[in-house]
């Protein structure tokens, strides 16, 4: 059995969008960059709400929030917290795939400085360093169920 392609030049395949991710500690807190990145795939954030991520992306993002939980400013910010509790699993929702988009949303403290309400396509977005643990814990749970 012989499997052929044809298209020809004019035929292009999806490329799958490999996401570079960036980070920016300043003030207590970390700011995840997402260049590159169509607004349809682009990470969506209500402020003060929530984040909604590119299910393809959850691994990458979780290694990047292993690499805050290991940087000296993440420590010192947590150390400096008052609230103890920052860092609980409870300050963000178990994740949520809406399979008509496909991005798996988080409720938690996420802003990216836009007031207007519900989730919109976000270059980049904040989190305090004590609230990376929780959702750390959030993203590794889903990616292991």
């Amino acid at each position: 059995m012989t499997l052929e392609i044809t298209g020809g030049s004019s035929f292009s395949a999806l490329a799958r969008e490999t996401g570079q991710w960036t980070r920016r500690y300043a003030g207590g807190a970390v700011t995840f960059g997402c260049p590159a990145r169509s607004p349809e795939r682009a990470p969506r954030v209500w402020s003060s709400r929530g984040l909604g991520l590119p299910k393809s992306e959850l691994p990458g993002f979780a290694a990047q929030l292993r690499r805050v939980m290991k940087h000296e400013t993440y420590w010192i910010a947590r150390a400096a917290c008052a609230d103890r509790r920052a860092g609980d699993a409870t300050r963000w929702s178990p994740g949520r795939y809406d399979d008509e988009d496909g991005f798996v949303y988080f409720t938690g403290p996420c802003t990216h400085g836009d007031p207007w309400p519900g989730y919109r396509p976000a270059e980049e977005f904040t989190i305090t360093l004590p609230h990376v643990r929780g959702l750390r814990i959030r993203v590794a749970a889903y990616l292991a169920g």
